[in-house]
């Protein structure tokens, strides 16, 4: 095949090779978070063992608080050099090597009996795991037109949310049926390993490995013209544009907030519907699925608006949903729920679907717009990186808020984040309005 065919067989194989590459990133990216979330669902698990060997309970999750804080910490540092190292090596490889850490590491957890080994091994998972999402971006933006990008990034994200929430769902029943938090551990590794092999045989870095031509980048990327050229003259070419942007920067803030805020519900959730609604571990698990899965239904509803809203389309529904956010956060942090085990399973379902779509937005579709062909995946691992340094206080800041004044005070403090990130949003869309 040639760049040059447009035949409707020709058009359609290419389609089919799209979808194709669409379903291998989004499963395979879905299988990153069996080896990420597992910490989470197992974390009353995991306390009651140490608590068992002699800790108290409190110590307990401070300490487990502070290994996922350390591994929070490996991964926004990893995201840096995974978007440079994807921009000049390609994506696939970036994409594989991290599946083959979360295995490793993975395992390594599953084996280990204390919290030297605990950090040890976590830290190790996120850090490979950070090459993975800067390796799909840079897949997607060889594959797909910039016309596509919010919907085609909205249906990827679901590797993130739906891909989580069928995850927790996954080691719930595991749990249901007597596992451990060790065979859990060892069921992520070995589901990751085999999507790791088709992923392997199947996946393409490019349409043009195939005969097929690349579709265009947005034209008003960051780079210009040279923003079709797949790989940059040198590290000071790649990173002038993103350093001289203000708006990039203001995503940037962003996304250290809006990480902040999903990052504590990742961690948290099942263990304060287990302390604080008064759920047994394995219904809380089952309970926590809920926040992906209403975050996966956010991101479709906000990646199809968004190709249709125009070019302020993005930034206004990150606005508005961050103040939806906030008012949400205040209730949970100020609400009265007397014995309802319903209420506070709802409003953290609710803070999912005003938060994750715009959260979406930032290292997906904003990132191939600002970078394009050239340095999409540079701009994915920076957004994602500034905001996973931020990250990292949703482990043991948050584990020591909640000790000391209680998860009421946890959600005050995330109601406070919501709000001071809806102000840089409301900057970041007065910025876009002033724009021809």
């Amino acid at each position: 095949m040639t760049a040059s065919k447009s035949s409707p067989d020709t058009r359609s194989s290419f389609r089919l090779w799209q979808i194709l590459t669409v379903t291998l990133i989004a499963f395979g990216y879905a299988g990153y978070y069996l080896c990420r979330s597992d910490l989470s669902v197992a974390m009353p698990l995991l306390i009651a063992e140490l608590a068992r060997g002699g800790m108290s309970p409190d110590s307990a999750k401070v300490a487990l608080g502070s290994v996922a804080s350390l591994g929070v910490l490996a991964y926004g540092i990893g995201k840096f050099p995974s978007g440079w190292l994807a921009d000049f090596l390609g994506g696939r490889r970036n994409f594989l090597l991290g599946m083959t850490g979360a295995i490793l590491f993975t395992v390594l957890f599953g084996l280990a009996g204390g919290i030297p080994l605990f950090t040890l091994a976590w830290i190790g998972n996120r850090a490979l795991q950070s090459l993975g999402w800067s390796g799909m971006v840079k897949i997607t933006s060889r594959w797909f037109s910039y016309s596509a990008y919010g919907t085609v990034m909205g249906i990827i994200a679901l590797s993130y949310l739906f891909g989580d929430a069928l995850s927790r769902e996954f080691m719930a029943r595991l749990m249901d049926a007597g596992m451990g938090w060790r065979g859990v551990f060892f069921s992520a590794a070995a589901t990751l390993a085999a999507l790791l092999l088709v992923s392997l045989v199947l996946l393409r870095e490019t349409p043009a490995r195939l005969g097929f031509p690349e579709p265009p980048t947005n034209p008003a990327n960051l780079f210009g013209a040279r923003g079709e050229v797949p790989k940059p003259a040198s590290l000071a070419a790649l990173l002038r544009p993103f350093a001289t942007s203000p708006a990039f920067w203001l995503v940037c803030l962003l996304s250290l907030g809006l990480t902040i805020m999903r990052e504590t519900f990742n961690l948290w959730t099942p263990t304060y519907f287990t302390q604080a609604v008064g759920l047994t571990v394995a219904d809380a698990a089952h309970k926590s699925a809920l926040f992906p899965l209403f975050g996966g239904l956010s991101v479709l509803l906000a990646g199809f608006l968004s190709d249709r809203l125009g070019k302020n389309g993005r930034a206004a529904i990150i606005f508005y949903g961050l103040l939806l956010t906030t008012g949400t956060l205040t209730v949970l942090a100020w609400g009265h729920f007397g014995a309802s085990r319903t209420t506070p399973v709802v409003l953290v379902a609710l803070v999912a679907f005003v938060m994750i779509g715009p959260y979406s937005y930032l290292s997906g579709a904003i990132s191939l717009d600002f970078g394009g062909k050239q340095g999409s995946a540079t701009a994915a691992g920076l957004i994602d990186g500034v905001g996973y340094l931020g990250g990292v206080l949703a482990g043991n800041s948050v584990a020591g808020i909640s000790v000391v004044w209680g998860w009421n005070g946890a959600f005050a403090a995330l109601a406070a984040v919501a709000l001071l990130s809806s102000v840089a949003a409301g900057i970041y869309l007065a910025r876009l309005r002033k724009l021809p």
